[in-house]
């Protein structure tokens, strides 16, 4: 909850109308927006990243803005697929470490 206020204050998000009791009215594209935002900040994209991406989306479907949004996504691609690829690497020298523990326990219980 914190984060979608915070969103909506600084504009990544616009002012939800609200009904008549004071909750906000969400419509199914502001879910898909705020889905798609929670991803980007998921993967690391900062904050400012995300405001210019908005405001690109802002200006409409015109050339510059698809081009510069789609460049921004591929960019931001790049470098998500760069971590999870040193996260695998990662992961995988966990598990031959695991594995060295595993047969030195092994050892240690053999007579």
């Amino acid at each position: 909850m914190h984060t979608l206020r915070y969103y909506e204050r600084i504009g990544l998000i616009k002012p939800i109308p609200r009904r008549s009791n004071g909750h906000r009215l969400y419509r199914a594209d502001d879910l898909n927006w705020i889905a798609f935002l929670l991803r980007l900040r998921a993967t690391g994209m900062s904050i400012e990243e995300m405001l210019h991406y908005a405001q690109l989306r802002e200006q409409g479907d015109l050339p510059a803005s698809v081009a510069e949004r789609k460049a921004m996504l591929v960019r931001h691609t790049a470098a998500v697929e760069a971590e999870v690829r040193a996260m695998q690497e990662t992961l995988a020298y966990l598990h031959q470490k695991i594995a060295l523990y595993s047969n030195m326990e092994t050892d240690l219980q053999s007579p």
